[in-house]
């Protein structure tokens, strides 16, 4: 117990005292031995017999008092004492009892050393419930990666039902590279060895001699997780020097021989706009089918360049990287929005299709984030990065927000024909993204609490950590609406002009259960996770426990019905019908993202905190560099 506390043991002892239970005759007694006229009273042989004769008197009256009280009568002295009221019975005897009752006994006064100790009982209980919980979240990561080990190594990606493996990335063992820095996070050793390992014997190899790759999926799943895992292992002093596997220069070397080759996507380009595919074998690039690029993928590649630049001392891969965005700043926009589509021939937007869905969606993440990563650099010029998000989450607000009916949950619609188009109550999970990006933006990473205290946030910070809270209720409840407890691909929401019956997610019982409608061609779920992303930074920003309980909800979810027992997790066919049938693949996100997010909105915030990394759209954290 602290001694520096004025509040003692001995006080404690004292009030505690002041309530147990004394005997009449202690309670006479005490009274005269300490009252003033004690010394004068008791000094003569009168005064003696004065007190003996008062002491045997009162003691006469209780004791013949309690014969005296008939049976009828003291029901009715119980029944006013029981009614609070002071009021004498017939005999008079109520008011006997009045005056001896005695005061009732409170329970003792802790120390503030006491209460401090059963405050923090009680938070270790919550702790321990936490750990316990971040544990099975490790345990299902080691299942998915098991499955992944024994069925598809060297694939990109798992098949858990058929037991085999999937070349759909380019052949680059994307899971392998995606799950790396999870392990790493979770102190899973032989799963950090053994991928680490197969990094160093395969990888160069396969980037040599690999084909056509996607642009974005490349630089966001392989080189963002080789850049996490050099900075994890201990990179340029990062987190962790002892970390198993291979030195953190064969993550930097075969992330600087990746990155050289997806350089051509932009050396290729005749525009600031960069190439959607690129040949690695010859270091070569060209348009997609249709020539178009998307514009969540042209611009969600500056934070990986950036980072690469700065450890690597080659500053060519931030400026081809930032030339994208500094051309999209002179772009024409709707009220901060953007068209999903553009193309690299003429460096302009393509189309009216506005949506924070697919291809549109990390358009808006990265704008805050590289923002936030490049604001401490000496001699960057980013603010308007800053502005430009500030403008279109306005657009957001304006033009995309509305809410469900009967119940009036908060969404994000589409505008597939531009503004002056209709608009669609359309809402893809993709797009539950946002509530996690809104509050980073509002915060920067700091917990509401302090940012309040130190008189951080503007009114439109305010504005949007009020809208992420309000779509982060509504992304769970596309969850808890379906009979599985898990998320379609897409949903649509009731509204006044949009209403379509007989497709909502199966779960009668949820309040919800007629403002979200899920059409039968979008009742897939792919193991996403932008909702337990969003929960995940909105624990860490208002410390609200309700998130980690949603996390969990959606975790036990995943579990109960897309764990394959002979290893790894499965995509579903229809989440609003027991049992769902499994689609039979294992996304290398689940691994790389929906897991590693569920553990860390389980652990300790101080663990890859907010205001000092910056997580890319594929969850692989990233430093700040000069300040970590």
């Amino acid at each position: 117990m602290s001694k520096s506390l004025p509040y003692s043991t001995r006080d404690v002892n004292y009030d505690n005292a002041k309530f147990r239970q004394r005997s009449l005759f202690k309670v006479i007694s005490q009274t005269l031995l300490t009252n003033n006229l004690k010394r004068g009273f008791i000094s003569c042989s009168m005064g003696k017999f004065l007190a003996l004769l008062l002491i045997f008197g009162v003691s006469y009256l209780i004791l013949t008092n309690s014969g005296l009280v008939h049976p009828a009568s003291d029901r009715l002295t119980k029944r006013i004492m029981t009614d609070g009221e002071d009021k004498v019975n017939m005999n008079g005897t109520g008011s006997v009892r009045k005056f001896w009752r005695r005061a009732p006994r409170l329970p003792p006064r802790l120390s503030p050393d006491e209460k401090g100790d059963n405050h923090k009982s009680s938070k270790d209980s919550a702790d321990s419930n936490w750990i316990a919980r971040q544990q099975k979240v490790k345990e299902a990561f080691i299942h998915a990666w098991s499955g992944y080990e024994k069925f598809a190594m060297d694939y990109d990606e798992l098949m858990p039902v058929s037991q085999r493996g999937v070349d759909g990335l380019g052949g680059l063992g994307a899971t392998v590279v995606d799950a790396l820095d999870t392990a790493m996070i979770m102190g899973a050793d032989e799963v950090v060895s053994k991928a680490g390992s197969w990094i160093e014997k395969h990888l160069a190899d396969r980037i040599s001699q690999k084909g056509q790759v996607n642009l974005f999926e490349t630089t966001i799943r392989v080189l963002g997780g080789l850049l996490s895992a050099y900075h994890l292992s201990g990179g340029e002093q990062g987190l962790n020097s002892m970390q198993k596997g291979p030195k953190p220069a064969v993550y930097l070397e075969t992330a600087k021989n990746l990155a050289d080759r997806l350089l051509s996507a932009f050396t290729s380009s005749p525009t600031s706009i960069p190439f959607a595919d690129v040949i690695l074998r010859d270091a070569s690039a060209h348009p997609a089918p249709d020539g178009l690029s998307s514009t969540s993928e042209v611009s969600t590649l500056q934070l990986e360049f950036n980072y690469l630049s700065t450890i690597s001392g080659n500053t060519n891969y931030s400026i081809e990287g930032m030339k994208v965005l500094a051309h999209l700043k002179t772009l024409p926009k709707v009220e901060g929005l953007v068209p999903i589509y553009i193309s690299p021939h003429s460096g302009e937007f393509s189309g009216d299709n506005i949506r924070l869905g697919s291809r549109g969606d990390s358009y808006y993440e990265y704008l805050i984030k590289v923002w936030l990563q490049m604001r401490a650099h000496e001699g960057s010029n980013v603010t308007y990065l800053h502005d430009m998000y500030e403008e279109a989450m306005k657009g957001v607000r304006h033009l995309l927000v509305r809410k469900s009916i009967p119940n009036g949950l908060v969404f994000v619609g589409e505008l597939p024909y531009g503004s002056n188009g209709a608009f669609s109550p359309k809402m893809d999970h993709l797009v539950c993204f946002l509530p996690g990006t809104l509050a980073l933006g509002a915060t920067k990473g700091t917990t509401k609490e302090k940012a309040m205290k130190e008189n951080l946030l503007t009114f439109e910070d305010l504005e949007n950590l009020k809208l992420a809270e309000d779509l982060a209720k509504t992304c769970f409840e596309m969850y808890s609406v379906t009979s599985t407890g898990l998320a379609p691909e897409i949903a649509y929401f009731h509204t006044e002009e949009f209403s379509e019956g007989g497709l909502d997610g199966g779960n009668k019982s949820s309040e919800f259960v007629n403002d979200i409608i899920i059409k039968r061609a979008d009742r897939h779920n792919l193991l996403r996770p932008e909702t337990v992303e969003s929960l995940f930074f909105l624990y860490r920003i208002t410390e609200d426990p309700k998130y980690r309980e949603w996390g969990w909800q959606i975790f036990e979810a995943f579990e109960k019905f897309t764990r394959v027992d002979s290893g790894g997790y499965s995509s579903l066919d229809d989440v609003t019908v027991i049992p769902p049938h499994k689609r039979d693949k294992m996304e290398t996100f689940f691994l790389g993202e929906t897991l590693k997010y569920l553990y860390l909105l389980f652990g300790d915030s101080s663990v890859i905190p907010l205001d000092k990394y910056v997580f890319n759209t594929e969850a692989h954290p990233l430093p700040i560099q000069g300040l970590v």
